[in-house]
């Protein structure tokens, strides 16, 4: 019985000692000699090696709380099937593990699952690197090169490199840590290198994501190092010609008109040309070129001037839909909230028909609204465009998924009464609609205007209100309150 209660006890204080606010220990900086400060900041070095080891155990504490028991078995409704771009599984681990990690660190699935990954190394790979890492005897930066080296080899031949390594690791630049473990992993696992190749080959994608400079955006590609190198000397190539002949532009802009010109290739007329469906969103004001406030063109940020110049386009405020293409048109709230979607075609027949019950200019009657709900599974077009203009990207918390790879998912299933309505639709890219679905203890619950709730199987809770619409305001403050009469009067 006592064991049981020191047990209680035990867990009590834990519990207790979670819920305390976190603390920095900070010495006062400008009471420090120069010799202090170094010191100090050796003693922090080795405070956050500390620090990652502690949260790698709790990494792998919660990846243990999480089996696999109930994924869906291979051959049953909604198991997993081999993806094109696989997250990196761990081994008895539940496939919707990351997705809670990256609930709980707040970041996107694919960096969850790299540093879950990253623990699982340490503790089957670099077990003594690990524990050097807790004492504070070795930082991450050089403990996660051994990683980014040995995660593929057999644990047995890791852990010979790293008991070679260790003693000197801390010694080494990171640059000759990473050459020498290469070297051992090559004489002791010479087919190590091909699956490291592998690994990555697999991993490669093509990325776009925005720049820090207004308006623009980056294109990445992983590729082998070769075909790298030998497409970055083509455009070069091109690019240099184009100056020498004349072109006035700074190379780098000629280079990335090159690279876009190589992909699009505008001249090419014996394939079938690729069809613009452009979401547009933007203030009234910044389309008629009163203000500069942002809009946005398929998710990507861009200025006022250039949302300007592509209306210009087409045909400036008189918009017109581009030939094989589509526009579409949000109308919102004041604070944010999408009210309404219409193509160009729909509006002006609106605008024609005006209200079929009061043909009269002055009448308020609502011509365009939310789509109504449909008594069946499948959302109307209507619906579709509604919500995807909402949302604009899979909407679960830390993901970014474009909607042209998401779901249109009932928050309320379907199958348990959950309507086909605008106000129970949200956008889910394929895998957190497989989440949703399949996985056991998550809850998922939206507002009628699309704030929408996440809570993981560890009670982390996240909303996300979709892009553009406004937090409400905050609650003003409570008038002082009253003082209270008193009761006992005052002896006379």
């Amino acid at each position: 019985m006592q064991e049981v209660a020191g047990s209680l006890v035990e867990r009590a204080l834990a519990g207790w000692l979670v819920e305390q606010p976190a603390r920095v220990q900070r010495l006062p900086v400008a009471l420090l000699s120069r010799e202090q400060k170094a010191a100090e900041l050796q003693r922090l070095q080795a405070r956050k090696a500390m620090e990652a080891a502690y949260e790698a155990e709790l990494i792998l504490g919660l990846a243990d709380d999480s089996p696999d028991d109930d994924d869906p078995p291979p051959g049953s409704p909604g198991a997993r099937a081999r993806s094109w771009k696989p997250d990196t599984e761990l081994p008895g681990v539940s496939e919707f593990f990351p997705a809670e990690l990256a609930m709980v660190l707040n970041c996107g699935r694919l960096s969850a699952s790299q540093r879950a990954h990253r623990a699982w190394t340490y503790r089957t790979h670099l077990p003594a690197a690990w524990a050097a890492m807790r004492a504070g005897k070795l930082d991450e930066y050089r403990v996660n090169t051994l990683v980014d080296v040995l995660q593929h080899t057999d644990p047995a031949i890791a852990r010979a490199v790293e008991s070679r390594l260790l003693p000197e690791a801390a010694d080494l630049t990171v640059g000759r840590l990473k050459k020498r473990a290469l070297e051992l992993l090559l004489e002791l696992d010479a087919e190590a290198a091909e699956r490291r190749r592998e690994q990555a080959r697999r991993r490669s994608d093509v990325r776009v994501y925005p720049s820090p400079q207004e308006g623009m955006a980056t294109i990445a590609a992983d590729l082998p190092a070769d075909v790298a190198a030998a497409c970055h000397a083509l455009v070069d190539a091109l690019a240099r010609m184009l100056k020498a002949d004349g072109d006035d532009r700074p190379i780098g802009e000629i280079r990335t008109a090159v690279f876009a010109d190589l992909i699009q290739r505008p001249w090419d007329d014996s394939r079938p040309p690729v069809t613009a469906h452009l979401q547009i969103i933007a203030t009234l004001a910044s389309l008629a070129g009163l203000s500069d406030e942002a809009g946005e063109v398929n998710g990507l940020p861009v200025t006022a001037a250039q949302l300007r110049e592509l209306l210009r386009q087409l045909d400036g405020l008189g918009i017109r839909t581009p030939e094989g293409g589509s526009v579409t048109l949000a109308l919102t709230d004041e604070d944010g909230a999408l009210r309404a979607t219409s193509t160009l075609d729909q509006l002006r027949r609106l605008a024609r028909r005006g209200c079929v019950e009061h043909p009269t200019d002055d009448c308020r009657c609502a011509v365009l609204d939310r789509p109504e709900p449909v008594d069946r599974y499948t959302p109307s077009a209507a619906q579709d465009r509604f919500v995807c203009t909402r949302d604009r990207t899979c909407r679960f918390p830390t993901c970014g998924q474009r909607v042209g790879w998401a779901d249109a998912d009932h928050v309320v299933p379907h199958a348990r009464g959950g309507a086909t309505d605008c106000g129970n639709l949200c956008c889910l890219c394929r895998s957190h609609h497989r989440l949703k679905t399949f996985a056991r203890a998550w809850r998922f619950s939206m507002s009628a205007d699309g704030v929408l709730t996440v809570t993981t199987p560890s009670g982390i809770t996240r909303t996300t209100r979709p892009p553009g619409m406004r937090p409400p305001p905050p609650a003003p403050d409570p008038p002082p309150d009253e003082a209270e009469p008193d009761d006992d009067l005052p002896p006379f």
